[in-house]
């Protein structure tokens, strides 16, 4: 059987394929550059050789880090620190959520997908959250990314069905405060990736991912006198997505998810009554491994094994191991050593002005490097509010290689309800 696509579809898998052919450019990059390494001694070549080299971190469903609200994408991608937390705060720092000023909050947010070239493809998120008191809070979301629909013929070009490729994650959160500045929570999730359908297709048995995971969070709240003004500032941190391991198929390797450490900080600066200002800095690191260079040897699995002792010969380390492991090696096993290490940090900046609480204008900056994905976009929003109901866009502008949601608007509506009485 062949697959095949509509004509105004043939675009959209593109999406479906991306990570099978990252997966195997990596493997024929590398095997290219052991293969020309053999001519010299391996003894020669080190660490230093690597710097430079593209080596992007994959990951399966990769959706879970897309940012799902407006408000935090106008402002390039930051929430792990905001100021005046709200129902989208469950996928930044549920923790927040303890510090809420409305009993029960709820969002929802679409943005579409890749919409220069088809226009099925789109991710969808609805949030929601409820104060258990002054102190607690639980929370819950579900996203969803669909990847379009996919005609499917036989070798004769007649129709055999169709498949609609798409994935969903399903939160759980809960969150206190322990006291007037400091709160913990955490999320547990349901992961469910359905991308290349079921059934025995060259003797794999192929069938949906699913996993488990959760997150750790926690956020400290604090503020300054200075010549009279009062200045805010957060302190967060969130490590979202620690769980097993997904496949495809029982014959392929279990890949990771993507578990991801965010730290951020926001400062607010009253300027009077009526305007005030919130400045953002986030910063994120994959807890996965990194690939190594594989320097000779390549067997049958795209991996190069040394034939006396059964090993692979690499720079770097083996990224075949366990999820704690995994997080833990995440920190020193670039290839390319201390320097590849540090270009696995993303930052991301956001300001905010905000008028009278009622209208706000962001901005900011995502900057990932080239040789790790060259994420590296400027982002622009707003937000007007009226009684309870929020309304927020953004809207991104792409530096270097294409984005998905470049030169187009994405909205959010949020819903705040019933103000706390002792707060």
């Amino acid at each position: 059987m062949k697959h095949t696509k509509k004509n105004c579809h043939s675009s959209g898998s593109n999406a479906i394929f991306a990570k099978i052919v990252m997966r195997k450019s990596s493997l024929l990059f590398s095997a290219l550059i052991a293969f020309s390494g053999i001519s010299k001694a391996q003894q020669q070549f080190t660490s230093a050789d690597l710097v430079g080299q593209l080596n992007v971190i994959t990951t399966m469903v990769p959706f879970l880090t897309i940012s799902p609200d407006s408000r935090s994408a106008g402002m390039g991608d930051v929430g792990v620190a905001l100021f005046n937390p709200d129902a989208n705060s469950t996928h930044w720092n549920t923790a927040n959520l303890a510090f809420a000023t409305k009993k029960t909050g709820f969002s929802v947010s679409y943005a579409p997908w890749l919409r220069q070239l088809v226009d099925d493809v789109g991710f969808s998120y609805l949030s929601g959250y409820s104060k258990l008191g002054k102190n607690s809070a639980v929370s819950g979301s579900f996203r969803y990314f669909t990847l379009g629909n996919i005609n499917f013929t036989d070798m004769e070009g007649n129709p055999t069905g169709s498949f609609n490729p798409n994935e969903f994650a399903l939160d759980l959160g809960y969150t206190t405060r322990f006291s007037d500045n400091f709160a913990m929570g955490v999320n547990l999730r349901y992961i469910y990736s359905n991308i290349v359908g079921s059934g025995l297709r060259n003797g794999i048995d192929y069938t949906a991912g699913t996993s488990v995971a959760g997150d750790i969070n926690m956020i400290y709240r604090n503020q300054l006198k200075i010549q009279g003004k009062r200045l805010k500032y957060n302190v967060g941190a969130n490590i979202q997505n620690i769980g097993a391991k997904m496949t495809y198929s029982s014959r392929e390797k279990r890949d990771f998810i993507p578990t991801n450490l965010k730290l951020g900080v926001g400062v607010n600066y009253e300027i009077d009554a009526h305007n005030e200002v919130n400045f953002y800095l986030d910063i994120n690191k994959l807890l996965v491994p990194t690939r190594p260079y594989y320097l000779q040897n390549y067997d049958n699995t795209g991996d190069s094994i040394n034939v006396g002792t059964g090993k692979p010969v690499l720079i770097g380390y083996d990224p075949n191991v366990g999820v704690v492991q995994g997080m833990a090696q995440s920190f020193y096993d670039a290839p390319g050593g201390f320097q590849e290490e540090i270009k696995e940090i993303t930052p991301s900046f956001g300001m905010e002005y905000i008028y009278d609480k009622t209208f706000s204008i962001r901005s900011g900056l995502f900057y990932e490097a080239q040789t790790k994905g060259a994420r590296q976009y400027l982002t622009l929003g707003m937000g007007l509010k009226f009684q309870s109901l929020t309304l927020d866009a953004a809207y991104l502008v792409p530096f270097r290689s294409r984005h998905p949601l470049q030169n187009q608007m994405r909205f959010s509506l949020l819903f705040d309800l019933a103000a706390l009485s002792d707060q």
